[in-house]
């Protein structure tokens, strides 16, 4: 009989927000019984940098006990670096890379400061698990030798609800999944709607909006102007039911974001069914092909990105034929059932010999 195993899993403020890293962290703790394991969530609270460091022994010794394995996220990796330089973790630890060392959407001073404490923290790592290939790049030889990628899945089934009437009367509906920061060019993909005809698309806005507040309000000042009247429906932040539901009703999933270390949500549209426009940027080249699953264009190329948008909404039957595609791709995707049975595997593994390679 195989023993169950126990894992710790360190993050960030509230573990069950539906986002990126937290969204895959979730679908792992849900399958984890189905692989004799147990994954419980020790979180940092979602203090300004760099004050959640100051509860690292508190954090460490709650995610130790009891634990076969501390699995840490790479958004929490620095607040335990002072620590860990002092004295090392008596569990197994494996960190799970969802960002680059030094995170993103950070100033220069703190992208540095955190990347030389993010990698102290790695290389005590018994391994690290990285959420995508393209991550690979950004860390030095000796890590990367005991890196193994284990990215997001898919879902299997059907969609427990599809979203009714996306288009508003207007012949094609967007989709954005995103939270509004800059990277993921909302402003951008706002000034490439306000610039095609009026009929042509309901645009869906799925995500938070309370992450950067400044960012926010010129979002907010964008969609008030007279030509996005009526034609851009906010929805916030939404469950994953909400989510699917919006992914399986709407025509197009547009996403130009400028750095996204897997994309999780352009795998999630094309496993809908959705063609995917965004930058030639991030991950999305690995994840589709121009003119094969979607419209990937050079980053900052707004007329680009309402021609791109005019085509699809114009041409049902190409926007289809991209759409099939981009189902067919996705297919080859692993599950979340195949994603975390490699992770649990790997994280035994680890319980049971310590370092990976």
């Amino acid at each position: 009989m195989i023993r169950m195993l126990s894992v710790s899993l360190i993050t960030l403020g509230d573990p069950g927000q539906l986002t990126g890293g937290y969204l895959y962290h979730r679908r792992m703790a849900e399958a984890a019984s189905a692989h004799d394991a147990r994954l419980r969530f020790v979180s940092f609270p979602a203090l300004p940098f760099p004050l959640p460091a100051a509860r690292a022994g508190v954090v460490l010794q709650r995610a130790c006990s009891p634990a076969d394995v501390v699995v840490l996220d790479s958004i929490a990796a620095a607040f335990l670096a002072p620590l860990l330089v002092l004295r090392r973790s008596a569990i197994p630890l494996v960190a799970i890379l969802h960002q680059p060392p030094g995170g993103i959407d950070h100033n220069a001073l703190r992208t540095w400061l955190q990347a030389a404490l993010d990698r102290l923290v790695y290389r005590q790592a018994a391994a690290l698990v990285l959420a995508s290939a393209a991550l690979a790049p950004e860390l030095p030889a000796d890590l990367r030798a005991r890196a193994v990628v284990v990215p997001p899945g898919r879902d299997a089934g059907p969609p427990a609800a599809v979203a009714d009437d996306l288009r508003c009367g207007r012949r094609a509906a967007l989709l954005y999944v995103g939270n509004w920061v800059p990277r993921k060019g909302l402003l951008e993909l706002l000034a490439a709607v306000a610039a095609l005809p009026p009929d042509a698309a309901t645009l869906h806005l799925a995500g938070r909006h309370d992450i950067d507040r400044r960012y926010a309000a010129r979002v907010h000042a964008r969609l008030a102007a007279p030509e996005l009247a009526g034609r851009v429906v906010v929805h916030g932040p939404l469950n994953r039911a909400q989510v699917s539901a919006l992914y399986h009703g709407a025509d197009v999933f547009v996403l130009p974001s400028i750095r996204e270390p897997y994309g999780t949500a352009y795998g999630e549209a094309m496993a809908a069914g959705l063609p995917v426009v965004g930058w030639r940027a991030g991950n999305l080249p690995h994840l589709a092909t121009h003119e094969r699953e979607g419209l990937i264009l050079p980053p900052g190329d707004i007329n680009g990105l309402t021609a791109a948008l005019r085509r699809l909404i114009n041409d049902a039957p190409y926007r289809r034929s991209l759409g099939q595609a981009a189902r067919q791709r996705a297919a080859a995707l692993p599950t979340w059932e195949e994603s975390a049975g490699q992770l649990f595997t790997m994280l035994r593994a680890v319980a049971n010999g310590g370092r990976l390679r």
